[in-house]
């Protein structure tokens, strides 16, 4: 096996831990941001990691329920501090953005609403749209090889436009199709029985009658977290079905100022659940929430991350690992076409998007700086075109 750059540069558990503290307190645009931030920092910079072990280590968690940056960095605190470093980094990774979003929370429950919010959520959500698009860009260029990725990014990206939702299928048959052109035609058993499993056994998770609110929050985050594949990008359809429409626990406007909380927040889309959370059941509401939604993305790559390191090399593991890539990209391509939708309403939030994509491309700006240019031009804007779009569905 050839050596990695990690083997010359190994982290300890307290190294992960102070990075990813980091990570949690200024990484802004979600999930492909952060991965693509990861990436440049863990691989390039720092050498904590190869270039082909952050492939695989993206590839096999969006082929997984739940929050991909999240899972992405359990997976790399898992592969350079074992079993105890994928708890401490993941976990230092959550607790930056469960402290920020909580104090929000507490904020817009105590003032009944935070006018404010809306002006910064009209101008950030175009620009994070940007950051998505360019941020796929980047995993595009470290993953996507060939004509059939391509190919299955495309149907990935229909279908997701198509259904408004996340569709768990499209990555398991992706990556089965990947296994049938790259690895050994199904001469072999498929290496993906943990996935599919895992699948099965989260489809186990469902309301239970007579819980206190509590309980209620922990087994619809837990569900969500289990059963939700594309991460925090299309987990929106997902939640707004279950928080709005079958559970009544919040409104849509409430949902909404809560998607863009997640937005503006560094760290995961999904941190959403600790705010829905907050508004539910105050403190112990957005904890319970929190745990909910990130503890089966820890169980989730503790069991499949020791099979990846194993059978890294084999053929099928490797189409298998092609195959899901490739719908990871069609699919947040896609969920990025729908939060557009919310995000983009007039011509002011479309030139900040095309604005900020430029800016991306040509210069080497950090999130925050985008994010707070733009979060300053929603609160001058806004009360000034006083858009009647915004937070209508």
């Amino acid at each position: 096996m050839i050596p990695s750059n990690s083997e010359q540069h190994p982290p300890r558990i307290r190294d992960l831990v102070w990075y990813y503290l980091r990570l949690g307190t200024i990484g802004f645009g979600g999930p492909v941001a952060l991965c693509a931030q990861m990436e440049k920092e863990l691989v390039e910079d720092r050498q904590w990691l190869s270039k082909e072990e952050m492939r695989d280590g993206i590839a096999v968690c969006q082929s997984l329920p739940g929050p991909l940056a999240i899972q992405v960095g359990i997976f790399i605190s898992y592969l350079r501090g074992g079993f105890w470093g994928a708890w401490a980094g993941g976990w230092a990774f959550i607790l930056p953005n469960f402290i920020i979003v909580s104090a929000l929370g507490a904020l817009y429950v105590h003032f009944s609403g935070l006018p404010i919010l809306t002006a910064i959520f009209y101008g950030v959500s175009p620009e994070v749209i940007a950051l998505i698009l360019h941020s796929c860009y980047r995993l595009a260029k470290l993953g996507m090889d060939d004509w059939l990725q391509w190919i299955i990014a495309a149907i990935c990206f229909a279908i997701t436009i198509a259904l408004h939702a996340e569709v768990a299928a499209l990555f398991v048959g992706s990556g089965i199709i990947g296994i049938a052109y790259y690895g050994l035609m199904f001469r072999r058993r498929s290496p993906s029985p943990t996935v599919i499993a895992a699948i099965s056994a989260g489809a186990g998770i469902s309301k239970v009658a007579g819980l206190p609110i509590l309980g209620k929050l922990l087994v619809f985050f837990l569900k969500a977290g289990s059963l939700t594949f594309g991460s925090g990008l299309v987990i929106v359809p997902f939640l707004e079905k279950g928080l709005v429409q079958n559970t009544g626990w919040i409104n849509e406007r409430e949902f909404l100022v809560a998607v863009a909380i997640g937005m503006i927040s560094p760290g995961p889309v999904v941190i959403t659940a600790t705010f829905v959370g907050y508004l539910v059941a105050g403190f112990w509401g957005a904890a319970i929430s929190t745990i909910g939604i990130f503890l089966p993305s820890f169980l989730f790559v503790l069991v499949v991350a020791p099979i990846l390191v194993r059978h890294r090399a084999q053929p099928d593991v490797q189409g298998f690992v092609k195959g899901a890539y490739a719908a990871a990209i069609g699919t947040i391509l896609g969920a990025a076409v729908l939060l557009g939708k919310i995000a983009i309403g007039d011509w002011l939030t479309a030139l900040i998007a095309a604005t900020s994509l430029i800016v991306l491309f040509r210069w080497k700006v950090s999130n925050p700086m985008l994010v707070a240019a733009t979060a300053i031009i929603g609160i001058v804007a806004f009360p000034i075109l006083s858009p009647t779009w915004v937070f209508v569905k």
